[in-house]
C-alpha cells in the first residue's frame, strides 16, 4: 500500500495564470475526496501578492472542513503560520530550501535564516495543536546552484527533526532527479529522518518522474505526491513543469500489485474536470490516450 497526497489544488494551481473560483476548487476537492484520495494539499499561506492563485486558501480550508480526508496547506514564515491558524487549518507543510539560490528566489532569504524563521513558524503552529509535515525543496537539483550537496539535504533533515516535524518529504522541485539522485539521498537522509514517515515530490520535467518514483518505493519510500493529469509547477523555479501525474503514478504501482486506494473508475472523468477548470489539456500519458488507470493486478 503506498499513500498519495493529491496536489492539484496547491502546487498544480499555483503557477496557472487562470484564477480558479473558491467554489470550483472546494468542489473539486470534494470530488478527489469521493475518488479515494485521503490526504490533498490545498493551499498555501503565502504573500497573494506574490502568488495570486492561492489568495482564497483560507476560505477552501473551510470549505472543504467536514470533508473525511486530511488536508494540508504551505506556510513559509511566521506570518503563514498565524493565518495557518486563524484559518483553522488542522495540517500544514513547512517548506524549506536544500540550495541557497532558490531559498533566494522563493522564501527571499538563504537556507540559514529561512529554517530560522521555518523554526519560529513551527513553533506557532505547535502551540495551536496542528499537526507539521517539512518539505525540503531543490532536494535533489536546484535551477540556479546545479545539483544539490547531499549534505545540505542532510542538514535541512535534521534541522525538521529537532523541530518536531511528523513527516518529510524530498523534493525534486524542477523535474531533474535520476534514480541515482533519489537513492542517495533517500539513503543520506534516513539516519537522521525515519523512511516510513518519508516521502516524495516529483515533478516530470525530463520525463523521469516515474522512474524515480519505482526507485524511491525500492528505497522503502511510501507516500508520494502526484497531481492528476501532471498538473503544475513552481512559479519561482524557472524551467519547473508539471508535477509526476497522479493517473499515471497510480496506474504504474496498480499495475505492480500494489494498491493506492483510489477508486481508478472516477479519475477520467476528474481529470477532464480539472482540465475545464484550467483551460487547457493535461500532459499526462493517460490523459493522451485517453484511459483510467489499471485495477490492482492481483
Amino acid at each position: 500500500m503506498v499513500l498519495i497526497t493529491e496536489v492539484s489544488l496547491r502546487d498544480g494551481l499555483q503557477i496557472e495564470p487562470v484564477i480558479v473560483p473558491t467554489a470550483d476548487k472546494v468542489r473539486f476537492g470534494e470530488l478527489l475526496v469521493d475518488a479515494g484520495f485521503q490526504h490533498l494539499e490545498i493551499g498555501s499561506f503565502v504573500n497573494p501578492k506574490r502568488v495570486a492563485t492561492m489568495a482564497d486558501t483560507a476560505e477552501v480550508v473551510a470549505g472543504l472542513a467536514d470533508q473525511p480526508a486530511t488536508f494540508h496547506t504551505l506556510v513559509l514564515n511566521e506570518r503563514g503560520a498565524q493565518r495557518a491558524v486563524e484559518a483553522g487549518a488542522k495540517n500544514v507543510r513547512l517548506v524549506l530550501s536544500a540550495s541557497e539560490g532558490h531559498s533566494l528566489s522563493n522564501a527571499g532569504v538563504g537556507t540559514e535564516e529561512a529554517m530560522q524563521r521555518i523554526a519560529r513558524a513551527a513553533e506557532i503552529v505547535h502551540d495551536a495543536g496542528i499537526r507539521t509535515e517539512g518539505c525540503i525543496a531543490t532536494a535533489f537539483v536546484c535551477p540556479f546552484d546545479g545539483d544539490t550537496p547531499v549534505e545540505r539535504v542532510v542538514r535541512v533533515a535534521r534541522h525538521y527533526a529537532d523541530i518536531g516535524v511528523d513527516v518529510l518529504h524530498l523534493a525534486d522541485t524542477i523535474g531533474a532527479a535520476s534514480p541515482g539522485d533519489i537513492n542517495r539521498a533517500v539513503t543520506a537522509v534516513r539516519d537522521v529522518f525515519p523512511v516510513e514517515r518519508t516521502g516524495l515530490h516529483l515533478h516530470s520535467t525530463y520525463g523521469m518522474a516515474d522512474a524515480n518514483a519505482w526507485e524511491a518505493y525500492r528505497c522503502g519510500i511510501r507516500r508520494f505526491d502526484a497531481a492528476l493529469g501532471g498538473l503544475g509547477g513552481c512559479p519561482f523555479a524557472p524551467g519547473a513543469t508539471g508535477n509526476i501525474a497522479a493517473d499515471d503514478l497510480i496506474h504504474l504501482f496498480h499495475r505492480e500489485g500494489i494498491d493506492t486506494g483510489i477508486d481508478v473508475s472516477k479519475l477520467g472523468a476528474l481529470r477532464e474536470h480539472l482540465a475545464g477548470l484550467v483551460g487547457h489539456a493535461l500532459p499526462s500519458a493517460l490523459a493522451k490516450i485517453p484511459a483510467a488507470p489499471a485495477e490492482v493486478r492481483r
